[in-house]
């Protein structure tokens, strides 16, 4: 069955909701988890505040129209449950067609990106667009932005793209990212500067669906009830134990509503990421959908530039990524250019993206991601000449050398946001713990009725206070921050705990946009809320 269009449906839907707040359907078991109808503070659509810019309004309209929609780049996407080939392993899971990663999407900057999203999945879902500044409407936010695209519906998306870049689309429904939902987004630069011979897109991933019973759904549940009980835990959860898994202690085998084993990891630690580096236990990491005795080999000659746009898709693994026997030279970071640095490995959170350039050398080399703090690896190979290929559990020196993080990079002079001070600074607390399974911002967990006012034409300054006892990586939608002192443009950052970060942006697209951890499993508990452009 096919709907009307998203016009017809979405038009209706916030007519109805005022500013943009729809009721949606509940997905499947994890009832009253959902972006729309969680139980903690989600409002109806009778109690959305006035005041605020709906995200269909003339407003969004104009701004778009500055975007000079041109040709139309045409994509048919299909949700479905499917069975994956992770290399020698199979599994059920949700995918677009019968991909891991989805089929990548190119278009050329100013092109009109008109997708066609068919849900043949049991739950109801919806497709977000991550690091774009897109007109409001097409963001992909059940609750806030459009209604949920039901079993056996479908959803026409239609934007310009007004930036090139590195970026990656996946649903903003439940836990959904956390199975096979994933597909990278290239938006070429018809000018681009850059001069290399080939390119490679890796998407790195951590993987527990379909293992074992494992389901993302079973994880949300299992985290959600926190660890309170237990004695001995600090306030995130989490003990002095080294990074093990809890599927094999008494009493731990998750909720009466969990499928497979505990997936509950207990004392990753991680000086890079102070402290703390997660609480799902994966099974598996990927690269390019691939298990690292399986791994994508890519091939190319001794001395071809490459350009590699990483991609960290995962639900709560930070990866340090190397390449063995080379150095890296970071070129863009969340799709913006920085000013060029050389380093030997690269951190990135979860929906974090980095572009480096490498000459390749000739033999065979790992390309290692390293699950930050959780003691394992994802694997590619790099191949220019003979030679055996690495071992799937192969850790490149390069791994404990330089390491340049975000922080220290500059934005290259053309993307560097004018000297300004800000007209408002909104203070986001990042709140919670493990312990009870109570992430949150300021102390209160998400209510899309709840909106932090911004102005067009203001230089706004997000102040994130992390004042948990682990790292978050922050996502804004619809916009690119600044970090401090001419720092790059970036949409996602990382915030140790314990640390204060302040980023500045332009409100220079109106509509209701999501500010939220990019661990699934803390946004999906509450860490989310949302920045309102004021009517």
């Amino acid at each position: 069955m096919r709907t009307p269009t998203r016009r017809t449906v979405l038009g209706a839907a916030l007519a109805a909701a005022g500013t943009g707040l729809l009721t949606a359907c509940s997905s499947g078991s994890m009832k009253g988890m959902d972006h729309a109808s969680m139980n903690h503070g989600a409002a109806s659509a009778a109690a959305d505040p006035a005041g605020y810019l709906a995200p269909n309004g003339p407003e969004v309209a104009a701004a778009e129209a500055k975007r000079n929609p041109g040709p139309e780049r045409k994509v048919a996407l299909t949700a479905t449950e499917t069975t994956l080939d992770l290399g020698g392993r199979t599994v059920r899971s949700w995918a677009y067609g019968d991909r891991l990663p989805g089929q990548e999407v190119r278009a050329t900057v100013g092109d009109t990106l008109a997708v066609t999203l068919a849900n043949h999945l049991p739950q109801p879902t919806s497709l977000h667009w991550h690091g774009l500044a897109l007109r409001n409407d097409m963001d992909g936010v059940p609750g806030l932005t459009q209604a949920d695209i039901k079993p056996g519906a479908s959803f026409d998306y239609r934007f310009a793209l007004g930036h090139p870049g590195t970026y990656w689309f996946h649903p903003h429904s439940g836990v959904q990212q956390d199975r096979s939902l994933y597909a990278p987004l290239i938006v070429e630069d018809p000018k681009e500067p850059l001069a290399y011979d080939k390119e490679w897109v890796v998407v790195l991933d951590d993987w527990l669906d379909g293992i074992d019973g494992s389901t993302p759904d079973a994880v949300l549940a299992e985290l959600a009830q926190g660890m309170g009980g237990m004695g001995g835990m600090d306030h995130s959860g989490h003990s002095g134990h080294s990074g093990h898994d809890m599927s094999g202690m008494p009493g731990m085998e998750g909720s009466s509503s969990a499928v497979g084993p505990s997936r509950m990891l207990m004392g990753a630690q991680s000086p890079l990421l102070g402290g703390d580096a997660g609480d799902v236990a994966y099974p598996f990491h990927l690269v390019n959908g691939k298990l690292p005795a399986a791994p994508e080999t890519f091939t190319a000659k001794p001395g071809d530039r490459i350009r590699i746009r990483l991609i960290n898709a995962g639900g709560d693994t930070a990866y340090r990524v190397a390449l063995g026997g080379h150095e890296l030279t970071v070129t863009h970071t969340d799709g913006f250019p920085v000013e060029p640095a050389t380093t030997q490995a690269l951190l990135l959170g979860m929906g974090e993206r980095y572009d480096v350039l490498v000459t390749a050398k000739d033999g065979v080399f790992p390309l290692t991601a390293l699950a930050e703090g959780k003691n394992a690896t994802a694997l590619a190979v790099l191949r220019t000449g003979g030679g055996a290929a690495p071992a799937a559990a192969v850790r490149p020196a390069e791994l404990d050398g330089k390491l340049v993080t975000a922080g220290q990079l500059k934005a290259a002079p053309g993307v560097r946001l004018p000297a300004k001070a800000p007209d408002r600074t909104v203070k986001l607390e990042l709140t919670g713990g493990m312990a009870k399974g109570d992430w949150a911002f300021n102390g209160r967990t998400y209510d899309p009725a709840q909106r932090h006012p911004v102005a067009a034409g203001e230089r706004v300054r997000l102040e994130f206070r992390n004042s948990t006892a682990m790292w978050h990586p922050v996502h804004l939608h619809g916009h690119s921050f600044a970090l401090p002192g001419d720092g790059p443009r970036k949409d996602t950052a990382i915030v140790l705990p314990g640390t204060t970060l302040a980023v500045d942006f332009d409100a220079d697209n109106p509509g209701l946009w999501m500010v939220h951890c990019h661990n699934v499993y803390h946004s999906e508990t509450g860490m989310m809320t949302v920045l309102g452009y004021q009517a």
